[in-house]
């Protein structure tokens, strides 16, 4: 099979023999990272009416049943209902054609060095992405054509595969006018390597959610400019061998009646044809 796309005047093939998965594996039990202290994701045997679902245990066949918290136990993808009281359900999302995407690597620093702002007030040791990174990293790239973006912090260890986040150690997050200045962008869909847009402990604001989604402060209503079709996606992994640039990008998720679900993005290189 040949997919085909168009991009800035030029046509690429999608290698789909290589495609990037930027999804943490979920180690059910094991080591696995972690947001707001939640529960682990655990499995364990279904059992029950002399059934066992383990072979190892004399069973038939393994039938799991699992515990997770998708917002906090690996990578995961939110719809618009994650703030607000309408059930627009991210399985009800169709994000699973391919966009467009743009891979770019960012280097977060404390608020002190920084001229913007956030709700609520910034403290000097915060480690933000802020506006004058994001332009500074996009002088000269043509991003027209784009529906997706993709973040990557540096330094890129891969303890993120498995971090516990805390209060002694909290993740980066986008300033106010870092996120203002994404939102104007023409894309649906918003991949980022940290546990939130927003700060770890925001007082419940989630200000940068809101402005992605173009909601007013504060609210969980619908107004009439809210983007329905934008997706969140956080605690992803992006490779040192994924070079920045840019890629297409299928946002693999379930029919999930929920404000979000597990996710696998995948990235497909792209072959430039003559």
């Amino acid at each position: 099979m040949k997919l085909i796309t168009e991009l800035k005047g030029k046509r690429y093939q999608l290698d789909l023999d290589n495609a990037i998965s930027l999804a943490i594996p979920v180690k059910f039990n094991g080591e696995q990272p972690n947001h707001f202290a939640s529960p682990i994701a655990s499995s364990q045997p279904l059992s029950g009416g002399g059934f066992i679902g383990d072979t190892k245990q004399g069973g038939s066949c393994n039938v799991d049943q699992i515990k997770m918290v998708p917002h906090c136990n690996g990578t995961h993808t939110e719809s618009i209902h994650h703030i607000v009281d309408e059930p627009i359900s991210i399985g009800a999302i169709h994000s699973n054609s391919i966009s467009h995407c743009l891979v770019l690597s960012v280097t977060p620093k404390t608020a002190i060095q920084s001229q913007d702002s956030y709700i609520p007030e910034l403290a000097d040791d915060d480690h933000v992405i802020d506006l004058a990174t994001l332009q500074q990293q996009l002088a000269g790239v043509d991003i027209s054509s784009i529906q997706a973006l993709a973040f990557r912090t540096l330094p890129n260890q891969d303890h993120k595969l498995s971090v516990i986040y805390s209060e002694q150690a909290q993740p980066p997050f986008f300033t106010r006018e870092a996120m203002q200045f994404i939102s104007d962008l023409p894309i649906n869909h918003l991949l980022v390597d940290f546990p939130s847009l927003d700060k770890m402990y925001d007082q419940g604001h989630l200000s940068n959610h809101h402005t992605f989604w173009k909601l007013e402060a504060d609210s969980h209503q619908l107004s009439d400019g809210a983007k329905l079709e934008r997706t969140v996606t956080e605690m992803i992994y992006i490779s040192d061998q994924v070079s920045d640039g840019f890629y297409a990008l299928s946002l693999q998720l379930p029919a999930f009646e929920l404000d979000a679900a597990p996710s696998r993005p995948l990235l497909y290189p792209l072959i430039e044809l003559t």
